[in-house]
């Protein structure tokens, strides 16, 4: 008769032996360029990379601005007076801090997320500011990584999500897009790397649309031109 440490260590052992990923029995993943050919083409220029972004910004339900470098700081403002925001978040000392302080609330009521954060005193903010890693023309869609871009809970808290970036963050496509990360970040990659493409939604019940069930209803997107 076997001891019980000898019967535990046995099913350890097959478990282990179970849920072992087995690389030589993986299929291949292909060539990236095959995969391209399979999506919606994107022209090369910068301004059909924008335009494609833009039309999907509209069927999305995303607002997207493209402001000159000079001009949107006021776009920031006179949203703010528009959605009357009260409060606001955002993280790290770019551009999302630039945005906080353009949209002329009251410094006591902004919150930097840098800093730790009570989760409901960021759900109660109206507005979270983000950067980016990068915009997909290819899908209208905001690139975000747990490591740049204030974690994940200021792009789902806020109602409102604003995100600010650069032209030169503009990549075509999805293969583009995790090159970059790829590019940036090496093997250590951020714990959450995610696409939002548009405000939340669901149509879980009675196959109705609803905005804002699972995260922000509503996401700006503000494109500084060069």
């Amino acid at each position: 008769m076997s001891a019980p440490n000898d019967d535990r260590d046995l099913i350890f052992r097959r478990i282990r032996e179970a849920i072992r990923i087995r690389r030589e029995n993986l299929p291949d993943h292909g060539d990236a360029e095959r995969y391209r050919q399979l999506l919606p083409p994107v022209r090369a220029s910068l301004q059909a990379r924008i335009e494609l972004f833009r039309e999907w910004s509209d069927k999305l339900n995303t607002r997207f601005i493209a402001a000159n470098p000079s001009d949107w700081r006021a776009e920031i403002a006179s949203l703010a007076a528009a959605e009357g925001w009260k409060s606001s978040a955002f993280h790290g000392t770019g551009l999302a801090r630039e945005a906080t302080e353009a949209a002329g609330l009251p410094a006591a009521t902004a919150l930097d997320t840098t800093r730790g954060y009570d989760p409901e005193r960021l759900e109660a903010c109206d507005v979270g500011f983000t950067d980016c890693e990068a915009l997909v023309a290819q899908t209208g869609s905001v690139l975000l990584t747990s490591r740049g871009n204030g974690g994940r809970a200021l792009s789902v808290l806020p109602p409102h999500h604003v995100v600010i970036a650069t032209a030169g963050q503009m990549v075509p496509d999805l293969l583009a897009a995790m090159a970059l990360i790829r590019e940036r970040h090496g093997a250590a990659l951020p714990s959450l790397v995610t696409l939002h493409t548009g405000p939340s939604r669901t149509g879980d019940i009675e196959r109705q649309i609803v905005l804002g069930a699972h995260g922000p209803k509503k996401l700006t997107v503000i494109l500084i031109l060069d």
